[in-house]
């Protein structure tokens, strides 16, 4: 694991979705000594069930303050998580094919949100829990991405304008998901907080088939850990 640097009780912003890796940094994100301030945004997504998971998680790990910030991305459409579209169940797709639960631009459109109540706070540290190894194949998850947005932030803002600098924390971009779950452990984070299901059940349990359900059982069974989520299948 990549250490972070100190955060000596500076503000931060950590982009909270609720799933497993968002619970992870912004663990990390407190270890490190950052006042940690999260941001959820409530796109309308299909399985808000992970909203839940995140007020949950943002109090569990002490949040100064956290903002769930309404934005109906279901008005354009587009993925499986805010339309109309079957989310798929037959098995994690290769890296060169994006799923349909692709939300189009979703990453840029909620760091651009974050970066401005960054700027509104004061705060330079920014963190999301993108990871480029076991993922579905989003774009938005890459390591080029990340580094692309860091320097768009600094042509974007007042703050990048007066000579500031935006650090845009990605900790979890180079480790899969076995090691993650080893991180929640280390942390003392209960994964049984969080919620990665994209198809939750009538019953309140998840799917067990979606990308998401299969990358987080497989990365827990790898590391030989307890997962403590109920499943519904597989």
């Amino acid at each position: 694991m990549s250490s972070l640097p100190p955060g000596q009780g500076r503000e931060a912003v950590v982009l909270l979705s609720g799933g497993l890796d968002s619970m992870v940094v912004a663990g990390l994100a407190r270890e490190a000594g950052y006042r940690v301030n999260a941001l959820t945004i409530d796109y309308n997504q299909r399985h808000r069930r992970e909203l839940d998971a995140a007020r949950t998680v943002a109090a569990a790990i002490g949040a100064a303050r956290h903002v769930v910030l309404p934005l109906d991305l279901r008005q354009f459409g587009g993925s499986a998580l805010t339309d109309d579209i079957a989310v798929p169940k037959d098995g994690v797709g290769h890296e060169q094919d994006i799923p349909v639960t692709y939300v189009p631009a979703r990453n840029l459109v909620f760091l651009s949100l974050t970066l401005a109540w960054a700027e509104a706070l004061g705060a330079r540290d920014i963190f999301i829990g993108v990871n480029a190894l076991d993922y579905s194949g989003y774009p938005d998850c890459r390591p080029e991405f990340i580094a692309g947005f860091a320097d768009l932030a600094e042509l974007a803002t007042k703050a990048g304008a007066e000579g500031g600098r935006f650090a845009i924390h990605a900790p979890l971009q180079f480790l899969g998901k076995a090691e993650i779950a080893r991180e929640a452990e280390r942390l003392g984070l209960d994964p049984g907080m969080s919620w990665s299901c994209y198809d939750p059940q009538p019953d309140g349990r998840a799917c067990g088939l979606c990308d998401s359900c299969r990358l987080r059982r497989a990365g827990f069974a790898a590391a030989g850990l307890e997962d403590r989520i109920a499943y519904a299948a597989g």
